[in-house]
């Protein structure tokens, strides 16, 4: 179990389990709706779709060499020879089967629209390290986690309580989508010697070690700017938006690692402080919502 537990990654969860909050609180603030079938299909859903991703990625890295000896990074269990890659593909298809499930549901209560959410989801999570190109290995990865674990994520679960697509939804998305995306570019910061030798140009790989902690900052930071901007354009939205800035202390502090630090356990520790400033983030950002 604490092997599973492991290849699962817990820690980035967060991502998962925020947007879900914060569309669900949107839509209920907006027609004082709420589907509680949905919304646990949708966090069911959602957090599978993270599950499956780090399965498949846990995978597919380790044939392609990414996940070395050398890397800084927990052990992953597939190149660390914990579970046969067999095992942890079945696991894969079982978590996405599962994901697929609850997506069934949504389709059924909310509309078709959900299908091909869900499809599009499922397959951005395989086709991030898997698949003859994928994505993750061409500095994508921050954009795809930006789209479905932000924009896509929120505004799904707005529908699936509304069965439309309100533009707030799209607006709120964004700092949830950056704060998600601030998680990958940590662990991409912290992996990037090892994913050069591996081939694996990544946004950090890219931009380099200096520009890729400018570009969290950057994240984290405009994250505070965008959510109170459905208040100061007349949405009917209060200043109660602004109780997500609560947790700037923490973005600081996270931040400021980021920038003196470039050991691996350090790293590790802003990569999980990172998730929990997301979900706090959007935790105080929903009850500033349903306040509202």
């Amino acid at each position: 179990m604490r092997i599973w537990l492991m290849a699962a990654r817990l820690r980035t969860l967060p991502a998962a389990i925020a947007p879900v909050l914060v569309g669900t609180a949107l839509a209920y603030t907006l027609e004082e709706t709420f589907r509680p079938g949905a919304f646990v299909a949708a966090m069911l859903g959602s957090i599978l779709i993270q599950i499956g991703t780090n399965l498949s990625n846990d995978y597919s890295d380790a044939r392609r060499g990414a996940d070395s000896d050398d890397r800084l990074g927990p052990v992953r269990v597939t190149a660390g020879g914990l579970v046969p890659p067999k095992q942890v593909l079945k696991a894969t298809y079982i978590t996405f089967g599962l994901a697929a499930v609850c997506g069934g549901y949504l389709v059924a209560v909310a509309g078709i629209e959900l299908l091909f959410v869900g499809i599009a989801s499922i397959a951005a999570g395989v086709l991030y390290t898997g698949g003859p190109r994928p994505y993750g290995y061409e500095g994508l990865g921050e954009v795809f986690v930006f789209l479905f674990f932000g924009i896509v994520a929120v505004a799904g679960s707005t529908f699936a309580q509304l069965q439309r697509w309100p533009v707030e939804a799209f607006v709120l998305a964004v700092p949830v989508g950056l704060l998600a995306a601030a998680i990958l570019v940590v662990n991409n910061v912290r992996d990037m010697d090892s994913d050069k030798r591996a081939g694996k140009r990544t946004l950090a790989v890219r931009l380099g070690r200096e520009q890729g902690r400018s570009m969290y900052g950057a994240m984290v930071y405009g994250s505070y700017l965008i959510a109170p901007l459905p208040w100061l354009f007349g949405a009917p939205l209060s200043a109660w938006l602004l109780l997500s800035w609560l947790t700037l202390p923490l973005a600081v502090r996270v931040v400021r690692m980021m920038r003196r630090h470039t050991d691996g356990p350090t790293l590790n520790e802003a990569l999980a402080q990172t998730g929990i400033l997301q979900l706090a983030f959007c935790l105080l950002l929903s009850a500033g919502i349903l306040a509202s």
